[in-house]
């Protein structure tokens, strides 16, 4: 009969433990890359519905001083002029989106990051590896908050710089003209 002492026992356990250990490394690995994946096509997909709000409205839209747009519940105010309230990630719409999209890890402490002066924008997020190739030190030195996490990958318009302020960048471009 076929039968297994204790060493064949420890050996086949222990091997059997390796190979669920690495398959469930490989898994996680996995679905941290697809997370991150998903951020940066939710930036390029903002990007995209912030360049038709500029191209209808004739600007960005603003940020709130917790990272939002400003461009969502827009009600008539007095002299005509539309008042926007800030869109709630995964909850508002934006121009051609249907759901103004969130990070994928938005209830566990992870949120993007819009910051506007309405001539300029950058938005940012947190990717979970620092080994994907989009992500910034330089974004990770300005110390923005995407959530409870640092900021380290952006998008913004046009030429406009992820590594500075939008004042800074305002600032540089006044000193060009004169």
């Amino acid at each position: 009969m076929f039968g297994f002492n204790k060493k064949d026992t420890k050996i086949i356990s222990l091997i059997l433990f390796l190979i669920v250990s690495l398959t469930l490394f490989n898994f996680q690995m996995s679905l941290r890359k697809a997370r991150d994946n998903q951020r940066k096509n939710d930036l390029r997909n903002i990007f995209d519905a912030l360049n038709i709000y500029q191209e209808e409205v004739g600007s960005f839209p603003a940020s709130s001083p917790d990272g939002k747009i400003i461009a969502c519940n827009g009600k008539l105010g007095e002299n005509d002029v539309m008042i926007y309230e800030p869109c709630e990630w995964y909850q508002s719409t934006l121009t051609n989106l249907k759901m103004l999209p969130g990070d994928p890890r938005q209830g566990q402490g992870r949120s993007y990051y819009y910051v506007s002066n309405q001539k300029h924008y950058q938005i940012y997020a947190s990717l979970e590896s620092n080994r994907e190739a989009e992500y910034s030190p330089a974004v990770v030195a300005r110390s923005l908050a995407c959530g409870k996490y640092s900021c380290n990958f952006g998008r913004a318009d046009g030429k406009t710089p992820l590594d500075k302020s939008l004042e800074e960048y305002e600032n540089e471009l006044r000193k060009i003209e004169n």
